[in-house]
């Protein structure tokens, strides 16, 4: 076959409706992204991650993930315990690891309140573009799940953009944008209209939806699909 006769990819967009906290959007993507390997040079996906906060009534100082599992759910510290390591199974088996890996003795796991979390995504998607807002999420969730860093917190979070490569100023300037933080609500709003109540959640050129972690065949398949309709469209 001549360069000529090479056809190029189908482009989709998928917009991740996602809670850095959540351990399921963690596993989600580490499976879609095994699905965007498998369909290299066959469709070009473009990804762009959007607010959702599970929960955003937390307060500042955060909150002991066994107390919010006992809270959430009415479980005992036993079933807790159960639900963890399954949880930590299911995600070794992804491939994304929730072993602590920082030093010393691994902190408490926390929940987090991660509202200026999804502002400095934003933020970085509007400035820097979606491989780079990609780079902060995942940034994010490894400083959540193996480091346990305190991610509610501005400086910590000003500290990971920044090890990125981010300007820590400009970064600091657009958690205190009024208008940033608006723009955040809305696209919270518009989850809720359009009856996203989980995560994560994908949605395909913003007409299809795929709920929650899959295995990378069936995004393929669905990604795949999706080509297919545009075609006979």
């Amino acid at each position: 076959m001549s360069e000529a006769d090479k056809k190029e990819p189908a482009r989709v967009a998928v917009d991740i409706w996602s809670d850095v906290m959540c351990p399921w959007c963690a596993i989600g993507y580490t499976q879609f992204a095994k699905a965007l390997k498998q369909l290299e040079g066959e469709i070009e996906v473009e990804v762009r991650w959007m607010p959702f906060e599970l929960n955003p009534d937390l307060p500042p100082e955060g909150k002991s993930q066994a107390q919010h599992i006992a809270e959430a759910y009415q479980r005992s510290p036993e079933e807790i315990a159960e639900m963890v390591e399954r949880l930590r199974e299911v995600a070794e088996h992804a491939g994304f690891s929730m072993e602590y890996d920082g030093e010393g003795e691994a902190p408490e796991a926390m929940m987090w309140n991660t509202f200026e979390a999804h502002k400095l995504l934003r933020w970085a998607l509007a400035t820097q573009g979606m491989e780079a807002q990609t780079a902060l999420k995942l940034a994010l969730f490894r400083a959540h799940f193996q480091q346990r860093r305190k991610i509610g917190k501005r400086d910590v979070l000003l500290d990971i953009a920044e090890n990125l490569g981010f300007d820590r100023k400009a970064a600091e300037a657009a958690l205190d944008d009024e208008a940033l933080a608006i723009a955040v609500k809305m696209e919270e709003q518009r989850a809720r209209e359009n009856n996203i109540s989980s995560v994560p959640s994908f949605v395909v050129n913003g007409r299809y939806l795929i709920p929650g972690a899959q295995e990378p065949a069936v995004y393929c398949e669905t990604l795949r699909k999706v080509v297919e309709l545009a075609g006979q469209g």
